[in-house]
């Protein structure tokens, strides 16, 4: 099988948990493969996430999974793509660039006014890559977080 791009379902948490697992140690978070295995199983089985995993043959080497959110000023939908990850063996394949193509393509496909995403200031790579893909840093926006 060549490399592909293709959406999750239930039965891929196993198999999306490993990298799943690293995107959060990523971000200072213990590693849980367990913990990661059951937050994908869940999402995924109630239908509260969209994930989408790059494939080199059949070996998953990356994801990315958007939420669903809306806007109220367009009164339309957008998708929060909260997560992205590439195995570090597999950076500067094109897999990033493939499934943020896929999620541009499945967010206008679902009607959606556009996609949203953070990511660390310190993410240079990351922010590289956006911006190739015609993203466009919020210059307009201040965002603000309150921990419960």
């Amino acid at each position: 099988m060549p490399n592909s791009v293709v959406r999750a379902r239930p039965e891929h948490a196993r198999l999306v948990a490993p990298l799943f697992d690293a995107y959060r140690t990523f971000y200072g978070q213990p590693p849980d493969p367990e913990l990661a295995h059951e937050f994908l199983r869940k999402r995924l089985t109630s239908e509260e996430s969209v994930i989408f995993v790059a494939l080199r043959g059949e070996a998953v080497v990356g994801f990315t999974q958007l939420y669903p959110l809306f806007s109220s000023v367009s009164a339309r939908r957008l998708w929060v793509l909260n997560d992205l990850f590439i195995a570090p063996e597999a950076r500067g394949c094109g897999f990033g660039t493939a499934l943020l193509e896929e999620a541009r393509r499945f967010a206008a496909e679902t009607g959606a006014k556009g996609l949203t995403l953070a990511t660390a200031v310190d993410n240079l790579p990351a922010q590289r890559l956006y911006e190739r893909m015609g993203w466009k840093r919020d210059e307009t926006f201040y965002h603000y977080h309150l921990d419960v």
